[in-house]
């Protein structure tokens, strides 16, 4: 009976994600495609209307195009904080930690757990928020420009310079098969590679979003080998590329 009901709800995933995919789609359609009877996906759709997913027409199923367009948002702000829990279940009390300009980096402090640390950072957003006592927050300093909240610059840089930590804790706007690094924020560049250098071993936080992308932001290579942490979503064989370069590569999931 379980696996009845697990081959059934793996349908219905499958079969929201067609139609979230198309917008619009017959009975006839899905009924050919996962070769069921007709009364069987009218049964389907009926529980996905049930929960919300879709409306349903004589005949079809369709989607409302913005709230597949919340899902998604839902889905990945889901996947960082996981992510950003798996990261804090990496620190151990006592820890040093270097934190770049990213959100899901910062978040992993919101996760500790009682546990002490001491942390440097050049994310600016630190100051609008309030830690328990056993987190000992150092600012970097510099300078920072329109909306951004993330410090660069050669203030930033003499700073971290005199830092040394345990570990360090880095998002980026992507990470490419071959292990380059890209940074929104090209200013940000030497910071990122820094840290690295600075910390005994370093996590790449990457959510689905980010891995596998390539593009013409600003990049660096990692020659040193490290962690990268992703979630459920991530594509496997872009996975499967970053273990082979050397990296190693942790997949959260849904349930943690």
């Amino acid at each position: 009976m379980k696996r009845d009901r697990q081959s059934v709800n793996l349908r219905h995933a499958e079969m929201l994600a067609l139609i979230r995919e198309r917008q619009e789609v017959l009975v006839e359609e899905l009924s050919e495609t996962f070769g069921i009877s007709t009364m069987t996906v009218r049964r389907d759709l009926q529980a996905l209307e049930e929960q919300g997913k879709i409306s349903r027409f004589h005949g079809g199923a369709s989607v409302d195009v913005r709230q597949v367009a919340a899902d998604a948002k839902d889905e990945v702000e889901l996947c960082r904080r996981q992510i950003a829990r798996r990261a804090a279940a990496l620190v151990e009390s006592g820890d040093s930690l270097l934190i770049n300009g990213s959100n899901t980096a910062l978040g992993l402090l919101d996760h500790l757990a009682g546990k002490r640390a001491r942390v440097f950072t050049n994310n600016s957003q630190v100051c609008g928020r309030k830690y328990p006592p056993q987190i000992e927050l150092q600012l970097s300093g510099g300078s920072f420009r329109g909306q951004t909240h993330i410090l660069t610059g050669d203030l930033a840089m003499r700073n971290l310079m005199d830092v040394r930590a345990d570990k360090a804790f880095l998002g980026c706007t992507g990470i490419s098969p071959d292990g380059e690094i890209l940074c929104g924020i090209p200013s940000e560049l030497a910071i990122n590679e820094t840290m690295i250098e600075h910390a005994d071993a370093y996590f790449i936080l990457a959510d689905f979003t980010k891995v596998g992308k390539a593009g013409t932001y600003a990049s660096f290579h990692l020659e040193k080998k490290g962690t990268v942490i992703t979630d459920w979503n991530a594509p496997q064989d872009v996975v499967e590329q970053l273990r082979a370069i050397g990296m190693q590569v942790v997949q959260v999931r849904r349930e943690e």
